[in-house]
This record gives structure tokens, C-alpha cells and sequence, in this order.
């Protein structure tokens, strides 16, 4: 019987998104996954997330009987460790693709730049609260995306799994609309937790694992201090930025393996 990987996807991206990866797990594990998180009203985005632990949390207990592996890219590597902070029996380990660790100084800024209104210029949200939302077609949708130098480093793959599910047709007539909605999104953003390196003091009751982006722009800001000391060494680094797993899929699917393995024998 095959190990299980709960999935939880980057702010903004629901979780089919990720297929081609998935894919290339799939001998080895079965995936699941809430497809978009922060979009149950019974879970709403507040200030340290605590809600969006108790959905993932809510959706573990519903599937499954033994503890499983949380694998969590971005947003969704924070709520997988949160979620294994507060119920570390359901989980056999962590792994969390670029989602550096705030701790310290930088927990404290974090928090006056969310007190005083700037992390929405720190951080994507300002763009968030303007973003498109409609497209005539699949194609005018492709087109504008693949023509978005982010978009562009893309595998095509996943950026043709971008246009399906991340922008599905609402209408008859073909048009599109984003899945994922934007308040939602802007929300997610504008609470980011900072109170995660204070409760990772003492160390994680579950090994942890990390994969970072080598041009990562959130790993240079927030730094890997509290994060290698999360992981007591067990990362990795795969070339790319941030959305490595919308990059490299395949590349990035092999990775996890790895890190899955050495998060076993840690166990």
C-alpha cells in the first residue's frame, strides 16, 4: 500500500495545478489535497492562520485513519507545519517547498509592517487586490499568462494545468474566470504568521524537511537560520525561483523523494 502525501498548494494556485508533479510521484505515493484553501467560509483567513490549520487539519481527520506525510509548497508549507505543531500524531513528517521560516528580528518586523499597512508594498498583496479576474477564451488566458515573464519560466505543462483549473470556463460561451478568488488571496497575504519561529523554540515534534528556490526572493528575505535549525539539515536546493515547483515539476518531484527518504529514516 502506498505511503500518503497531503498536498497543500501555494497562495493563489489551486492544488490540480501541481498534476505534473503529482504525476511523477504517483508510483510511490497517492495524493490528496484540499483543492483551494481559505475558500470554506467555516475556515476564514485571520492573522496567524489559525483557521486555515483547522481546515487542513478538519480534511485529515475526515480521510485518514494513520498519520501522513504533509508536503506543502509556500502557503501551504506553513499550514502543513502549523497543522503538525498542533496535532503531531496525524503526521509523519513535513516537507515544506520554499517556505522560509520567519524567526527573530524578522518576526518582529513582520509584525509592525502588518501593523502599519507596509507589507501590502513588501509583499505580492498590492498587485493581488487588482489583479484580472476575466478572459474571452482558454486562449486569449494562455496567451496572457505565457507572455508574463514569471509565467513564461514555466513548464508548459503546468502552465497549460494553469488555464484549466486555475482558470476555468464559466459560461457557455467559453469565457474564464479565476478560481482562486482575489480577496481571498490578498487576505492570505496581508496575515502572514509570525509567530511560527517562537513556537518552532524548541524544535518540531515531526521531522521536517525543506527545498528551496536558488532564486528565491522569499528565501533571501526571510533568511534559513530558524528554518535549518527547523530541519536539522535536511534541505535542499533545486535552481529556480520561488514557484520552483511550476519550473521544474519533474525535477522537483525527484527532490521530494529524496527528502521524503531521509525524513523516514529520521522518523
Amino acid at each position: 500500500m502506498k505511503d500518503i502525501i497531503h498536498f497543500s498548494h501555494a497562495n493563489g494556485f489551486p492544488a490540480p495545478i501541481y498534476r505534473t508533479m503529482f504525476a511523477e510521484l504517483s508510483d510511490d505515493y497517492e495524493i490528496r489535497y484540499v483543492e483551494r484553501i481559505g475558500h470554506d467560509p467555516l475556515f476564514p483567513v485571520t492573522s496567524d492562520w489559525p483557521h486555515l490549520v483547522d481546515e487542513l487539519l478538519a480534511d485529515i481527520d475526515r480521510r485518514y485513519e494513520a498519520p501522513v506525510w504533509l508536503v506543502g509548497h509556500s502557503l501551504g508549507g506553513y499550514v502543513s507545519l502549523m497543522a503538525a505543531l498542533k496535532r503531531p500524531h496525524c503526521v509523519r513528517g513535513v516537507l515544506m517547498l520554499d517556505s522560509p521560516v520567519v524567526a527573530g528580528w524578522r518576526a518582529s518586523v513582520l509584525r509592525v509592517s502588518q501593523w502599519t499597512g507596509l507589507d501590502e508594498r513588501l509583499s505580492p498583496a498590492a498587485a493581488t487586490r487588482n489583479r484580472r479576474t476575466h478572459w474571452a477564451s482558454r486562449e486569449e488566458a494562455w496567451r496572457h499568462f505565457h507572455a508574463k515573464p514569471a509565467f513564461a519560466r514555466w513548464d508548459e505543462r503546468v502552465l497549460s494545468d494553469y488555464v484549466d483549473f486555475g482558470i476555468p470556463q464559466t459560461a457557455v460561451d467559453g469565457t474564464r474566470a479565476l478560481a482562486f478568488d482575489r480577496q481571498i488571496e490578498y487576505l492570505i497575504y496581508r496575515t502572514l504568521p509570525r509567530t511560527l519561529g517562537a513556537r518552532l523554540a524548541h524544535g518540531s515534534p515531526v521531522p521536517v524537511g525543506f527545498i528551496a528556490g536558488t532564486h528565491s526572493k522569499e528565501v533571501r528575505q526571510v533568511g534559513l537560520e530558524a528554518t535549518r535549525r527547523a530541519t536539522r539539515g535536511r534541505l535542499e536546493w533545486i535552481e529556480g525561483t520561488h514557484l520552483f515547483p511550476m519550473e521544474k515539476p519533474i525535477e522537483t518531484a525527484r527532490a521530494v523523494q529524496r527528502v521524503l527518504r531521509s525524513l523516514r529514516e529520521a522518523g
